[in-house]
């Protein structure tokens, strides 16, 4: 037999029901969110676990979020951290800018004008704003979306409006380009790739910082940094290199926000680029290792639309 309850009684039960259920669910432990692990492989034997473990302790009670991605080449050693993670790119989408026009340049079987060479040289060696948003302007987004849909790199979204360094790109996208500028393929030609890394091995001193902390001498070191803060998730401090020398070829990107200052940033990147040079070229009698000089302190802002 079914019975009914109604009117008042009917209510009062129903909210009593509703506040046990709800007590029942608050009692309920929270779901721990995972903490997010640095995974690696290596043909090497101990290699990837050795990285997996020093990289881990590098970031071992720093704040931010950090994505972290490493390919050698010469041990076939990958470790990613994050990769997939979309961040506003500041200026390392120059790299891909310069890409997109020597790319192009290549569809039309032509070499870069005079002004388009300074304006390149401006732009990687010196991370001149005003240069970047005169090439961007001209490449035009469908050119840059070109170049991107070539390169495979299908989650980058450019930048609305001339905002470039709005430029949506993650860890995973930004090692395919670093892979396109260190091996032979078919979407750079070998003269477009020895000028990219030509101009990142010309970086000003003050811009060195980052991914070349810590590289041994004799390794040759191309570097391209972006910095950039705004009200959500502050400081956007990132950094890409290439490195050949000492047996391996290797590349390295480091993409971080929610830093407090842009140098707590740049410390953070610096501790993983350590890690990640002393595990892959160990030191030796006689090894030094690289230290960046001092480091820009102004705030990087995005181009705004031209004309």
């Amino acid at each position: 037999m079914t019975h009914r309850i109604s009117g008042r009684a009917g209510a009062l039960a129903t909210a009593l029901g509703a506040t046990l259920l709800v007590s029942a669910v608050a009692a309920l432990p929270a779901a721990a969110v995972p903490t997010p692990a640095v995974n690696c492989t290596s043909a090497k034997a101990g290699l990837a676990a050795k990285l997996k473990k020093d990289i881990t302790a590098a970031l071992a009670g720093r704040t931010g979020t950090v994505a972290v991605g490493l390919y050698d080449r010469s041990t076939d050693t990958t470790c990613t951290l994050n990769a997939d993670t979309a961040f506003d790119s500041a200026s390392t989408v120059k790299v891909t800018v310069l890409a997109t026009l020597l790319w192009d340049a290549k569809k039309s079987n032509r070499y870069l004008t005079d002004t388009e060479a300074d304006l390149a040289t401006a732009m990687i060696t010196q991370s001149d704003n005003d240069a970047t948003s005169k090439l961007w302007k001209q490449l035009g987004i469908a050119k840059i979306q070109g170049f991107l849909t070539a390169a495979g790199m299908t989650k980058t979204v450019p930048g609305a409006d001339g905002y470039w360094g709005l430029t949506q790109e993650n860890v995973t996208d930004e090692q395919k380009l670093l892979r396109l500028i260190t091996a032979r393929n078919s979407v750079l030609s070998d003269n477009s790739r020895a000028y990219i890394l030509k101009l990142m091995g010309q970086v000003v001193s003050d811009q060195r910082w980052g991914t070349p902390a810590g590289a041994p001498a004799g390794v040759a070191v191309h570097v391209k940094n972006g910095w950039l803060q705004r009200s959500a998730h502050g400081w956007r401090v990132h950094s890409l290199g290439t490195f050949d020398g000492a047996g391996h070829d290797y590349m390295m990107t480091v993409l971080t926000q929610d830093n407090s200052t842009m140098d707590y940033g740049v410390a953070t990147i610096q501790l993983v680029a350590r890690a990640i040079h002393k595990d892959l070229v160990p030191a030796t009698a006689g090894v030094t290792r690289y230290v960046p000089t001092s480091r820009p302190r102004e705030a990087f802002v995005p181009a705004p639309p031209l004309g």
